[in-house]
């Protein structure tokens, strides 16, 4: 069992971007500005197998272009979108692929989350999901929607940590729970 005691002094590490395809980049900082206010501060520039060293390692010997644009939100999270050129993007499935490994959903804290599904739609997007409150008692909402090229994009009313830290708990008796290195699958331990 870990205690608060043994945790290591650093801080949490902190998002500095997502990153998400798109067919068509010059149309998606467009979109992802209108929607969200995003801001474009790099791009869109092409990258390329032979001129990029990073891309080849990372995105191994079948690719040879991209083109690449990099997105600025209001909190210093960036969002850096890719036209993949060679080999071709495939389209996007109606599904919300959730039983897929990996990152299924982008989520943006939009106060008014009935006005930025609106916008959304409005755009060219689609709603999954209207504005629900997902926490009894607390105004929290939520909504899912996704992008036009396919990305599910989930809409918070509050922060992550205004909901996430004043989540009820259920019999809880305002100890800390922690749970051990090894204890993946297991429910957490009181410390009492």
């Amino acid at each position: 069992m870990i205690t608060p005691e043994q945790v290591p002094p650093r801080p949490p590490a902190v998002v500095n971007h997502v990153g998400i395809s798109v067919p068509d980049v010059r149309a998606a900082i467009d979109w992802y500005g209108e929607a969200f206010g995003f801001h474009c501060i790099m791009g869109p520039r092409v990258l390329a197998a032979d001129a990029s060293a990073e891309a080849g390692l990372v995105l191994g010997p079948r690719f040879r272009s991209a083109r690449q644009a990099h997105l600025l939100s209001a909190s210093g999270v960036g969002l850096e979108l890719f036209e993949f050129r060679d080999p071709p993007m495939t389209g996007p499935t109606d599904e919300v692929e959730y039983w897929r490994p990996g990152l299924w959903h982008l989520c943006l804290t939009e106060r008014d989350t009935g006005q930025a599904l609106r916008r959304v739609v409005e755009l060219g997007g689609s709603q999954i999901s209207p504005p629900v409150r997902f926490v009894p008692g607390r105004p929290f909402e939520l909504a899912y929607c996704r992008d036009p090229w396919g990305t599910t994009i989930e809409l918070m009313s509050h922060s992550y940590a205004e909901v996430f830290a004043n989540w009820p708990q259920p019999g809880a008796t305002g100890t800390t729970q922690w749970a051990g290195p090894d204890a993946v699958g297991a429910g957490p331990e009181s410390t009492g």
